[in-house]
């Protein structure tokens, strides 16, 4: 099995050469036994290495002098209300990124926002990046979803691993381009909850996973409520 800094920083490159961040922007982060891994404070996918990645319990204890991605606290609230997320992905990339400061979720113009969980991807609320307000915006965000978007900030999704959560990253920032290509040139058709609900059934289904990737359907253990 593929140690997790290595696993962070890999996903961190290829987040790089797929053009989803720019400079250092967006983070990465990996579950352990112990807490989490997570990319450093200001790397870029030009610079991080396969040790650079920090290793930290969920309420903020780092091993080393290498400090953590100022979004930890986004990443370890969301370790701790859905144990079923094994890795995060945070990016600012540029079509979730648009959508998110129109402050508006990406609706069920396509089926393959069923891959995220619900009906629609929410946005949260904007707030100041690297607080612990901003880990509660997105929990709550994250309710039966395993995606969301940040208002003015970005996007960030959860997976089953890294490669997973990579998947998902790509994927939503696909389906937030298409959506604003396709309002750039009229009204999307939005499906209906039975449209949806019929995709979802056709999902279990399909490929080897069966859509086992939503990895934050169950409740949280957190009190947050859905926006």
């Amino acid at each position: 099995m593929t140690p997790p800094h290595r696993q962070v920083a890999e996903t961190y490159r290829a987040l790089g050469r797929a053009g989803m961040n720019t400079g250092a922007s967006g983070n990465v982060s990996v579950r352990t036994r112990r807490g989490m891994v997570i990319t450093p404070s200001g790397c870029s996918a030009e610079t991080i290495t396969d040790t650079d990645a920090v290793e930290m319990t969920l309420d903020g204890k780092p091993r080393g002098n290498v400090a953590p991605s100022s979004e930890w606290f986004m990443h370890a609230a969301i370790y701790r209300a859905y144990p079923n997320a094994a890795a995060i992905v945070h990016t600012h990339s540029d079509a979730c990124t648009a959508l998110a400061c129109l402050n508006e979720k990406l609706p069920a113009f396509h089926y393959m926002i069923t891959r995220f969980g619900g009906d629609d991807v929410r946005c949260a609320p904007y707030v100041t990046f690297g607080t612990p307000a901003l880990a509660d915006v997105a929990v709550a965000a994250l309710i039966d979803r395993s995606a969301c978007l940040l208002a003015n900030h970005g996007m960030i999704v959860t997976g089953a691993n890294a490669d997973d959560a990579l998947t998902a990253a790509l994927t939503l920032e696909a389906l937030a381009r298409q959506y604003l290509l396709a309002r750039a040139a009229g009204k999307p058709r939005l499906l209906t909850r039975a449209e949806m609900q019929a995709a979802r059934e056709r999902f279990k289904t399909y490929g080897p996973a069966s859509n086992a990737s939503a990895a934050t359907k169950s409740k949280p253990r957190s009190r947050a409520t859905a926006a």
